[in-house]
């Protein structure tokens, strides 16, 4: 039996399920301390990529032998220090794409037909006198921007809608039907929705800024389901004010959680609060994979999604 301590946000069904298993204790991130005998004892540390676990952090935790991250993304996680004290990092492969490709056309044709604001107009008493000759997706051009297992995953939602497909990610992919574009830029210039599902961290910090905005025009809709250091936020707000492109939905933005001063204004925008990897089905897998993952730690057997 391990000793778990959770820092991220769980429902109570899954601390259950955790709790069944071994002992759990629910710590925040930054009351990890030296001077807690938990710490002291704790042997695995369940996070999530957002909240991540720190350098700090690991040397407070003299036992720590893994780190569970939640979903896909463990960019919050300092790898080079888990990895310099031999510290084994899981994430879970594949547990929230489809989630997220579903919620990257649910933004998508939320932003496209005004469906946020028609609902707060039509709760407010208004009618005929609000509707308008909003656009289709059916027939657009969606660019990608990351091609892993959920850009692929939107690429074949997109295909429904008789989308035209292109795509940018660090290498070509040779079997699939998109148009490769070379550059971030480039894949602006060739679609009308671009879709973020890339990874986040340093190398893809401010991947989309105002050159890429104003490659996408003044017709074009930004959506992100990837991360909100991906982008440009004061390059976004200006293209957003002046019409250098159409609008914008957003699943995160950077210094989440809450908006930037003056964001709650824009009426073309739909933002959402980070859940588009969250369902019941993606959380059951997640909880799952990382069980199984404290499972292999504690019977010395190779552990499933590592990634250092």
């Amino acid at each position: 039996m391990s000793l778990i301590v959770l820092i991220v946000d769980l429902p109570e069904r899954y601390r259950q399920r955790i709790a069944e298993r071994h002992e759990l204790v629910v710590r925040k991130a930054d009351e990890i301390q030296a001077e807690d005998p938990v710490c002291q004892r704790a042997d695995v540390v369940w996070t999530n990529g957002m909240v991540g676990l720190s350098d700090a952090a690991m040397a407070a935790l003299p036992s720590l032998a893994l780190i569970v991250c939640q979903g896909v993304g463990y960019d919050g996680v300092d790898t080079e220090a888990a990895q310099r004290r031999g510290i084994a990092v899981a994430a879970g492969r594949g547990v929230n794409s489809s989630t997220v490709a579903d919620h990257a056309l649910a933004l998508t044709l939320a932003l496209l037909r005004r469906i946020p604001v028609y609902d707060r107009n039509v709760r407010d008493g208004h009618w005929l006198e609000v509707r308008r000759l909003d656009p289709l997706l059916t027939g657009r051009r969606v660019g990608i921007l990351g091609f892993g297992q959920i850009g692929r995953l939107i690429a074949r939602r997109a295909a429904g809608f008789d989308c035209e497909v292109h795509y940018h990610a660090r290498r070509q992919v040779a079997d699939s039907q998109a148009c490769y574009a070379d550059s971030p830029r480039a894949l602006a210039a060739a679609c009308d929705v671009l879709v973020l599902c890339c990874p986040g961290g340093p190398a893809t910090h401010h991947i989309v800024d105002a050159t890429v905005l104003a490659a996408l025009g003044g017709e074009g809709v930004l959506i992100n389901v990837a991360r909100g250091s991906v982008v440009d936020t004061p390059a976004l707000w200006t293209a957003l004010h002046e019409g250098t492109i159409a609008g914008a939905a957003l699943d995160v933005i950077e210094g989440e959680p809450g908006l930037p001063e003056g964001w709650h204004e824009l009426d073309n925008v739909v933002f959402t609060p980070h859940t588009g990897g969250l369902s019941s089905q993606a959380f059951d897998e997640m909880v799952a994979q990382g069980l199984a993952s404290v499972a292999a730690l504690g019977a010395n057997e190779p552990i499933a999604g590592r990634v250092v």
